[in-house]
């Protein structure tokens, strides 16, 4: 719990490093650069493990994971660059309700009633964020649900590679693909940083890094279950910043539909927990 608590902070602290260089620079550069300085994070793993993480006899869904995932950095770090940051992040939680919806259609899992409920009241809690109608729905919340989308994919990649592969090959090829295939989308919008630029570029790269770190680890050392909802600390550090740094109000109906979209994840996660048990 300790873990996942740190690691929110780590986060969140990204996600407003990346709101601050987002006036400056591209958010698809911020995102090469991203990947880049966390590969500090990766290479321990060399040290510790040799060559063995890079053994997989799947590096084909290795390469589709990475796609997914820079398709979910992509679309989130541009939507951070032009919405509320406590909409993006609580717009970010619906990722487990596309992952239950994918994964009955994808893998053929059975969903039962129960989880039914819950993904309905996740996509309630997203309206009430998004309030068609009643708010204008800009591009910026729209790309954080397609980013949401996307990470839910990756997440069923994930899911069939963790039958066959350690989670320390996985992590250390997302790390390793990552970088490069961020380089193209980077290289239509280049410019190179300016001095002081070279060091928030460095902070976001190993608060992502530290903060993948530190939720992986929490969710091995101890059920999803009872670390899961730890992770709205992510929404109030977030919304603080956002607060403090750019003088984002706080919408209430953000923390209304984050906490539903969130309850609803945390339903569906334990739920399946509680199954497997």
């Amino acid at each position: 719990m300790a873990l996942m608590f740190v690691g929110t902070f780590f986060v969140a602290a990204m996600i407003g490093s990346i709101r601050h260089m987002s006036a400056s620079m591209h958010p698809f550069e911020i995102a090469l650069f991203r990947n880049l300085f966390a590969l500090v994070v990766v290479l321990p793993w060399f040290f510790r493990y040799g060559i063995a993480p890079l053994r997989t006899q799947h590096f084909g869904l290795h390469v589709l994971r990475a796609l997914f995932n820079i398709v979910a950095m992509l679309c989130f770090f541009y939507a951070v660059s032009v919405a509320p940051l406590s909409e993006v992040t609580a717009l970010g939680y619906s990722s487990p309700i596309f992952a239950t919806v994918l994964a009955a259609l994808v893998l053929g899992e059975v969903v039962q009633a129960r989880r039914w409920t819950a993904i309905a009241f996740g996509f309630l809690g997203a309206l009430i964020i998004l309030r068609p109608g009643f708010a204008s729905v800009g591009p910026g919340q729209l790309l954080a649900l397609f980013s949401a989308l996307a990470w839910s994919c990756a997440l069923m990649v994930i899911k069939t590679l963790g039958r066959t592969d350690s989670s320390a090959t996985i992590i250390t090829y997302m790390g390793l693909l990552m970088a490069p295939l961020s380089l193209g989308p980077a290289l239509f919008v280049w410019q190179w940083p300016a001095g002081h630029e070279w060091g928030w570029l460095l902070a976001i790269g190993v608060l992502g890094g530290l903060g993948q770190f530190c939720v992986t680890e929490a969710l091995r050392q101890a059920d999803t279950a009872v670390v899961m909802p730890i992770d709205f600390f992510k929404l109030i550090w977030v919304a603080l910043i956002a607060w403090l740094a750019f003088g984002e109000r706080l919408d209430l109906f953000t923390w209304i539909g984050g906490a539903i979209i969130f309850a609803s994840a945390v339903s569906l996660v334990y739920g399946d927990r509680a199954g497997k048990r």
